[in-house]
């Protein structure tokens, strides 16, 4: 039996945040759904309203001996602009800021410490704005949002190519 942990990532439209994380030796599962709201089993129609508190979140179960968490955070950061406060390239509103949520102490201090390296690499000129916060309750959002790269390969490649996310990460990451 191996030994698994829970990561939880807000980085804006979480069809978006899966794929880079499927499929990877030490990954078990992945599902995206809502964090951070005091709103009870909330749907996606009122998660887009911005109004619930909750972000679009992926939650990855992984075997950390495998797949260190610290692995994680080194493949978290390049998907998303942490210096962007108003939700994730063409996704605007609270509900598509970014946040590493944490399950353990542990994983607090790495994600502040990769935090503070990124801020000291001087890579980017504005401030790091993506929060450290306490995992709290995970709403699994609906079917049709979950392996959305893998249901929908045009409308997933159409998204990626049309909110400025790869061409983010290819001018800032690469």
């Amino acid at each position: 039996m191996s030994n698994q942990e829970l990561a939880t990532f807000a980085g804006g439209c979480f069809w978006c945040m899966v794929k880079p994380f499927d499929e990877l030796p030490g990954i078990h599962g992945i599902v995206s759904g809502y964090t951070g709201g005091e709103l009870k089993n909330p749907t996606y129609e009122q998660i887009k309203t911005g109004e619930t508190g909750h972000r679009e979140a992926v939650q990855i179960t992984f075997d950390p001996e495998i797949f260190p968490y610290q692995k994680l955070l080194d493949l978290y950061w390049p998907q998303i602009d942490p210096t962007d406060d108003e939700g994730q390239f063409i996704d605007r509103g609270t509900q598509y800021r970014t946040a590493i949520f944490y399950h353990t102490e542990e994983q607090r201090e790495l994600a502040e410490q990769s935090l503070k390296n990124l801020e000291e690499s001087g890579k980017f000129k504005k401030p790091i704005v993506t929060e450290i916060l306490p995992a709290s309750v995970f709403y699994e959002a609906e079917e049709y949002h979950q392996d959305f790269y893998k249901k929908n390969p045009k409308a997933y490649k159409e998204e990626r190519e049309t909110s400025g996310r790869d061409t983010f990460i290819e001018q800032n990451w690469k």
